[in-house]
């Protein structure tokens, strides 16, 4: 669970199928053994594939609190100077949109919205 840190970019991948990519900061508050109040963030690219990724395209946005659910995502390459790089991702399999908690300057949630200011529910994918 956490915000977007950029809008989500939907892709056409060369079979036809589609894949939004977005990533999301995850933070997490805590207390050290002497007392301190920390906080922490974590940043976590993720990938969701067909409808899903095009439902979060539409109704998400930078800052937009998201839960998902998903696997892990192992990438290794070589970069252009022959350095190995690789990268922990996070494949979306469910997600559910969040209350935003951000004022809106009092705008009233859309008709189809079940007035609680989210989207509606998309159907299952």
């Amino acid at each position: 669970m956490g915000n977007l840190t950029r809008p989500p970019e939907v892709k056409t991948l060369p079979s036809g199928n589609s894949v939004c990519e977005f990533g999301l900061a995850i933070n997490r508050k805590f207390t050290t053994r002497d007392g301190d109040e920390r906080e922490e963030v974590t940043y976590v690219e993720l990938s969701c594939f067909g409808r899903g990724g095009e439902v979060i395209k539409q109704y998400c946005d930078k800052g937009s609190p998201l839960f998902v659910e998903g696997r892990l995502r192992y990438d290794s390459w070589q970069n252009d100077k022959g350095e190995k790089r690789n990268r922990l991702s996070v494949i979306v399999d469910n997600f559910q949109f969040l209350p935003d908690g951000r004022d809106r300057g009092g705008s009233n949630p859309g008709p189809d919205s079940g007035g609680d200011g989210l989207p509606p529910i998309p159907e299952p994918f």
